[in-house]
């Protein structure tokens, strides 16, 4: 083995800053890198023994923290992306997989038996052969290499254990290796899309009554939610999902030990979760060249954030953007040809069953007329300290069984596509690494199944386009919309699914761009995936921009996704200057927001004053007047992004939503309201009002998963309907950012080391590098970096060479 890199070295401290020679990769535009020759220099770098590799593989880490990987051929290069992964990413990508694999307690004790029965009960069971062949010809051995690299880096850490992150060190265990099938198997960090909801809206309308469904979300198109046949909603345990939460909820820290996080904000995983994606066509630029903006938009208080930016290669692949750690591959970014983004599209992948137990023998469920027997599967749990512990895990014909409700003899299962070979989140970009252009891209996208995704591209041929991938079910059965559970007696029943081809698609549009940000953008006559939509308030802002615009440049571009002007703003406001009120503090609020130019600048006093107008005060006030109070709490509750588009059609159409007199009773809620959140403002920024500030509010921190070091406070401007989102709840820590985008990309086409991006706090998930926070500041700032790409622009910004030898 070749002597080890000292500690210092290792550690991303004092390494060289010179730039470095790097010959072999090929001028942008091209899809493949020529074989490496550079001479290695000892004092250059790191340098590692990698079992396994087939040739030398050499990386170039740029000043951003970038790696730049180039090998001789795509196997060595899939093993040394892994390799990298873990040495950047190991605690990060150990804990996604031991949550997901449901092998926590086998080192942090017995504490985590259920969460990790949890998992279990939806990790893959199919055919395997099935599950390769989904994501492409390459699959298998991409994923088998790039797990080699992650043990490959495992067990260097065995004979340097001082090298071993600091996480791992606290809590006393060792990183786990891996297996192909590791990365295939687990499914639970995927986007639902609809669970969740399903069962916030049924609880609500128990409460609240059939009607109290319109005041959850505004359905597109226009539909009536119908109860299926059988249904008893209040019969649906409050806890239904606990189960369920606890195999797919992200770890959180709690007093520097690791937990779950809270069953309630599921929904906001849901609800929340989504993206902004555009294309600009090369008549409209000041190029001539394409453009392509994407940023998607995940929980982002967790350190390190969810994505990370790699460049990958070798001899027939030459592809760089970003991806999650733990997959091999590249899902956002570009490989020389082709660039693409995406949104999610909100595809309702998943149902809720209800089934009616034998009352003698609650393993017995009934399906049509008979009853079925349960399938029931025991696994062996190790618990560190302590011995092994059994767990059943019992599922129905249609999914694991996650509740049952001994009382009334009900047991609930979950039906979703991760069921089916080929759904295992993001991986399906296998599929079009090494596409050519935008036709082969799109044929690529037939195959793609999970998340839901609307995937927008743009080629050096000056192509630009939209095609939506998702695995949608085809619901049978009356009343059967994906909206509400439905009994699991047999009448409601997933008929296949829709293939891609089925879903519309759009090429070269005459407007001369494409915006996707999560929005309804299905025509009639195709299948309907979903009715809970996003609103489009943010497509509709970047739409605005990108029409005004002639010219387009990557400048405009990066200020179009740091753009803070609130449509819900735009929709409110002049009701709020028709308002008039004799009350002194009402008349300093309505004097505050009658200058308020709607842009929620971390700078503006108003937008302090709106957002928490909004959140705090009116929103509840205006579900207290409307519905039965036990169905107003639960919907307060449960609101993460106030679907704001309902209560402006009740300010539109008063009469219609508050009885005789309509105007006059919602005049008088904006009034009882407006001084209260001026009060609120006031007791957290002071009485002077030209000093308030909506950053000094609205905050963001990237929490470790261990309590520390964390990285932040920052301030934040925004809100969930602004381009630049930013999701804040008003009861779990009123105004802290929640999920926003934290990686964002724009893309010159055909001149890629024009791009640029920003991957927020750093690339490391190891709290010694340089690279764990140095973008911290330029993603608070809105500033990006280049996202270099060609063999000269990264010699001239070199910052670390490492090299991976056989």
């Amino acid at each position: 083995m070749s002597p080890p890199p000292s500690r210092r070295a290792l550690l991303g401290t004092g390494l060289a800053g010179a730039a470095v020679a790097l010959t072999g990769t090929l001028p942008a535009g091209t899809a493949s890198a020529q074989p490496l020759r550079t001479q290695w220099k000892e004092d250059e770098g790191q340098r590692y023994s990698v079992p396994g590799l087939k040739k030398p593989v050499r990386v170039t880490v740029d000043v951003w923290g970038v790696p730049h990987i180039f090998a001789d051929n795509v196997g060595d290069l899939f093993q040394a992306q892994g390799f990298n992964a873990a040495r950047e990413r190991l605690f990060q990508i150990d804990t996604w997989r031991r949550r997901g694999l449901g092998r926590f307690s086998e080192v942090l004790g017995a504490s985590y038996v259920e969460q990790d029965r949890a998992a279990r009960l939806f990790l893959y069971r199919g055919d395997m052969a099935a599950e390769w062949a989904s994501y492409g010809p390459e699959a298998r051995e991409a994923a088998t290499r790039f797990v080699a690299g992650i043990n490959g880096y495992i067990d260097w850490l065995g004979d340097h254990p001082d090298a071993l992150p600091a996480e791992f060190q606290k809590l006393g265990y060792r990183p786990a290796r891996w297996s192909p099938e590791d990365v295939v198997r687990i499914r639970t960090h995927g986007i639902g899309g609809n669970l969740s909801s399903q069962v916030a809206r049924a609880r609500l309308m128990s409460v609240g009554g059939n009607k109290a469904s319109t005041y959850f979300h505004k359905l597109e198109p226009d539909h009536t939610v119908q109860v299926p046949e059988g249904l008893d909603l209040s019969l649906i345990p409050a806890d239904v999902l606990g189960v369920y939460s606890l195999a797919t909820s992200p770890m959180v820290f709690a007093d520097g030990k690791l937990r779950r996080m809270p069953d309630g904000r599921n929904v906001l995983r849901e609800s929340a979760t989504g993206s902004n994606a555009w294309a600009v066509a090369a008549t409209r630029t000041a190029t001539g060249r394409p453009i392509l903006a994407g940023d998607p938009h995940r929980e982002d208080y967790t350190l390190p954030a969810n994505r990370y930016i790699a460049h990958l290669s070798a001899p027939g692949l030459n592809i760089i953007g970003a991806g999650e750690p733990w997959n091999p591959g590249i899902s956002m970014g570009h490989n020389g040809m082709v660039a693409f983004g995406l949104t999610n599209l909100p595809a309702g992948q998943a149902d809720l069953y209800v089934y009616e137990l034998d009352p003698d023998d609650h393993s017995r469920y009934r399906y049509r007329d008979r009853w079925e027997k349960l399938t029931t599967v025991t696994e062996k749990i190790a618990v560190a300290g302590g011995e092994p512990r059994q767990a059943q895990l019992s599922f129905t014909r249609h999914g694991p069984v996650v509740k049952i409700d001994e009382k009334n003899h009900k047991a609930y299962a979950v039906r979703t596509v991760w069921t089916e070979p080929g759904t295992s989140p993001y991986l399906g970009s296998l599929n079009f690494q090494r596409v050519k252009d935008s036709r082969e891209f799109v044929e690529a996208i037939s195959r793609w199944k999970t998340p839901g995704s609307n995937l927008v591209y743009a080629d050096t041929k000056g192509d630009i386009g939209w095609a939506p991938g998702a695995l949608i079910p085809k619901r049978s059965g009356r009343g059967y919309d994906g909206l509400l559970p439905v009994p699991g007696d047999g009448r409601f029943e997933w008929d296949g699914f829709y293939d891609n081809a089925q879903l519309p698609t759009s090429r070269n549009p005459r407007s001369g761009f494409f915006v996707s940000a999560n929005e309804f953008n299905f025509p009639p006559g195709y299948p309907i995936p979903t009715y809970d939509w996003q609103p489009a308030y943010r497509k509709d802002r970047i739409h605005e921009v990108l029409s005004q615009q002639r010219g387009t440049s990557i400048a405009d571009t990066l200020a179009l996704q740091n753009d803070v002007k609130s449509g819900v703003a735009g929709q409110f406001l002049p009701y709020v200057k028709k308002l008039r009120s004799t009350d002194p503090t009402t008349v300093k609020a309505l004097r505050l927001l009658s200058s308020y130019d709607g842009v929620a600048s971390k700078d503006s006093a108003a937008a302090a004053l709106f957002e928490t107008w909004m959140m705090r005060f009116l929103y509840p006030a205006w579900a207290q007047l409307l519905l039965p109070k036990p169905a107003a709490d639960y919907l307060v509750g449960i609101s993460i992004e106030f679907d704001l588009r309902v209560m402006n059609d009740s300010f539109v159409r008063p009469d219609d939503w508050f009885g005789a007199d309509g105007a006059r009773k919602r005049d008088e809620l904006l009034l009882s309201t407006l001084p209260k959140a001026y009060t609120e403002v006031a007791s957290k920024l002071g009485t002077d009002e030209r000093a308030w500030r909506w950053g000094a509010m609205h905050i963001h921190v990237f929490m470790h998963p261990l309590g520390g070091p964390n990285v932040g406070p920052t301030e934040r401007g925004g809100s969930f309907d602004t381009v630049s989102v930013s999701y804040f709840h008003h009861l779990d820590h009123p105004y802290a950012e929640v999920v926003g985008a934290t990686f964002k990309m724009a893309l010159d086409v055909g001149a890629w080391d024009n791009s640029r991006v920003i991957n927020a706090p750093g690339q490391s998930g190891d709290q010694r590098s340089k690279h764990y926070k140095d973008l911290q500041d330029k993603w608070s700032a809105g500033e990006y970096f280049p996202l270099l790409y060609s063999e000269q622009a990264i010699e001239r910004n070199g910052g670390m060479r490492i090299l991976l030898e056989p």
